[in-house]
């Protein structure tokens, strides 16, 4: 079991980078992490941007914190994979002022069965300093509840110069007091998230620096108010005695901290403005922080400094598969990680009993949002509706089966539509007589309706000495792109056959004369095959399609046959071709390729492709497009020769040439 915590500064930034790039969506992308848990901070949206990719996902399950007023600006998402986990309960915000939607009771107001608990009461919310329903609608907080724990994904508001210093003290400290009355009430806590606050100097590339230009000495570097509230909340956080009230315990692991104590340089935060990432200058602020009890379930924790796709990198922790838990009465047992991440009765020692449900899920469930409620997912918009079976009327308990039709049937061959069964013919056994007719005058009787309809005979055709001609297929055109490029060639013309179409012998059976028609082959080629065929006078056309009509024995019916028709003669080329030149689709596709396409980048000193830049200042070369070199900046911020970094090529694209 794999959780991981990422700040993506925007939720589809990350798919401009590599790996992201190559898929470019979510199930890639969580995939690639390896994450049953997955935790992003700063998402940038409001609930009106949310999009099918983000929310239908398949496989997986979604919780949004997004800002109510702000666009643009913070926002938690937490995906949770169906297969291995399921969270029980779901709230947004730290201190339950918040409904569900679609709902007007608060979440702190809830039943006991259906709110996660550990609410700050009225005075601990009063003693913040800030407006609770501004504190929970910025988009900072997503609260899961598991049965093994309950998880808090947070993104804690920043420094921004000063300005909301008190906001940010006033938000950990709700943090701090909702946390604790949770561990009090017996349950487990993670928590996972950007806090923007590092623990000491180790966690920051010039914590010394900022400090002595700061003047302050090292307890007061560790006094100051975010960073104690938080190192009071951590088991070894350095703290200056005495501490404060309320917080006389530590209560939860910097659990990668404590996987890597004497590491250097672990930072998960790097500035973007000054390029501070290939060298590394920069500060550890994302955490993954675990209740006391849990610190043996942790099997691994690291941070991902190698994953680009924003300024921050991802931290994972990895959980044992067999934890010791301890239930609500008192008693520890070693329990699989599969039972304790989903509801009773879904797992038992590591095998799934029941198969997950929507219909389980929170009602705070981003799947269960108006918009999404009740939507298929793309790939379930290509899968085909399972038709139900087809129902069979049955008599006497013997299902009625339509009988399939023979083509060497009698009756479908005869031409008059008339059975061949002789009555006398039949075993006299099997003959059943009538039914007597019941008058529908009768009183109290009913007719019923004929089960089967009778077989309707065929129409005749009136003979009216007229000739019946024969339709010509037309010709259908240009069926593809393809044949627009293709050499046109004269074909050769070809020589109507004559097809003699004999009737079945149903109707010698029944006495009739064998009707012989000449068709017309649908291969042959027809009038609008050639365009430059000379018309015919309407004399002869009247001649050619004399017919004589031939009777069959005493029926009056009269089937007329076409003569066959005069053979055209063969297309001239100049149908095809004016001049006789044949266009060749290489050539044209090669002059096309070479106008459309884009010129190919020049080389830098290191003999790699340069990527092209826009430029953005104002002035005279205000949107002229440059090229310069694709290597990142290096320490020093200037472009450097013979080093690894960014070299000084630069050609702007409207005087290159290729």
């Amino acid at each position: 079991m794999r959780l991981t915590t990422w700040n993506v500064n925007g939720i589809r930034n990350p798919f401009g980078y590599a790996p992201w790039n190559t898929n470019r969506t979510f199930s890639s992308m969580f995939d690639i992490l390896q994450s049953d848990i997955v935790v992003m901070q700063e998402l940038k949206i409001q609930r009106k941007d949310l999009r099918d990719d983000m929310v239908l996902i398949d496989g997986w399950d979604c919780y949004f914190s997004l800002p109510k007023a702000k666009k643009g600006y913070s926002g938690v998402g937490i995906y949770t994979r169906n297969a291995t986990c399921a969270p029980i309960k779901a709230e947004e915000g730290v201190l339950g002022v918040l409904s569900p939607p679609g709902a007007t009771t608060k979440f702190r107001d809830l039943p006991d069965a259906e709110a996660i608990g550990g609410y700050p009461s009225v005075t601990q919310i009063a003693e913040l300093g800030v407006d609770p329903e501004v504190l929970d609608s910025e988009g900072r907080c997503v609260c899961l509840e598991f049965p093994a724990f309950v998880l808090f994904g947070v993104y804690s508001p920043a420094n921004s110069n000063g300005l909301r210093d008190d906001f940010r003290y006033g938000f950990l400290c709700a943090l701090d007091c909702r946390i604790r009355n949770l561990i009090k009430a017996g349950k487990n806590v993670v928590l996972v998230g950007d806090l923007n606050v590092s623990r000491d100097e180790i966690d920051t590339a010039n914590g010394d620096e900022e400090r002595i230009k700061a003047g302050l000495s090292h307890k007061e570097y560790i006094s100051t108010p975010n960073r104690r509230v938080f190192n009071q909340m951590i088991i070894g956080g350095e703290v200056v005695e005495p501490r404060d009230e309320g917080r006389e315990d530590s209560i939860m692991w910097d659990i990668v901290r404590e996987c890597h104590p004497d590491r250097k340089g672990m930072y998960t935060h790097w500035e973007q403005k000054i390029n501070a990432r290939p060298g590394n200058f920069g500060s550890r602020i994302d955490f993954v922080l675990v209740s006391k009890a849990m610190k043996d379930w942790v099997r691994e924790a690291n941070i991902q400094e190698g994953l680009m796709g924003s300024d921050h990198c991802p931290v994972y922790s990895e959980f044992n598969d067999i934890v010791p838990f301890q239930d609500a009465n008192g008693q520890t047992t070693d329990r699989h990680m599969l039972d304790l991440m989903n509801p009773s009765g879904y797992f038992k020692a590591g095998t799934r009993l029941k198969d997950w449900s929507i219909k389980n899920v929170p009602v705070f469930s981003g799947k269960l949002l108006p918009e999404f409620d009740k939507r298929r997912s793309i790939k379930d918009m290509f899968k085909r509706p399972v038709n139900p079976p087809p129902t069979t009327s049955t008599t006497n308990g013997i299902a009625d089966k339509p009988a399939p039709f023979d083509r060497k049937t009698p009756e479908a061959t005869n031409i008059h539509g008339g059975s061949n069964n002789n009555s006398a013919s039949q075993d006299p056994a099997t003959q059943t007589s009538p039914a007597p007719i019941q008058s529908s005058s009768s009183p109290g009787v009913k007719r019923k309706a004929s089960e089967t309809p009778a077989p309707k005979g065929v129409k005749r055709q009136k003979s009216n000495g007229q000739s019946t001609q024969v339709k010509l297929t037309a010709n259908k055109g240009q069926q593809s792109l393809k044949g627009f490029f293709a050499a046109k060639t004269a074909p050769s013309p070809t020589k109507p056959a004559d097809t003699n179409t004999v009737a079945s012998d149903s109707a010698a059976a029944n006495g009739h004369q064998d009707v012989v028609t000449n068709a017309i082959p649908t291969d042959a080629p027809t009038f609008m095959d050639f365009p430059n065929r000379p018309s015919t006078p309407k004399k002869e056309q009247d001649h050619n399609h004399h017919t004589s009509p031939h009777s069959i024995n005493d029926d009056k019916t009269s089937i007329v046959s076409p003569t066959k028709p005069d053979p055209p003669p063969p297309p001239s080329p100049s149908a095809y071709s004016t001049d006789g030149s044949v266009h060749d689709p290489i050539a044209a596709k090669d002059s096309w390729t070479r106008l459309m396409s884009k010129p190919a980048a020049p080389l830098c000193e290191h003999g790699e492709p340069c990527k092209t830049m826009l430029t953005k200042k104002k002035g005279e070369n205000q949107g002229r497009s440059f090229f310069m070199c694709a290597r990142p900046l290096g320490p020093s911020g200037a472009k450097e020769k013979n080093s690894q970094w960014r070299c000084a090529t630069f050609h702007w694209c409207s005087d290159f040439k290729k």
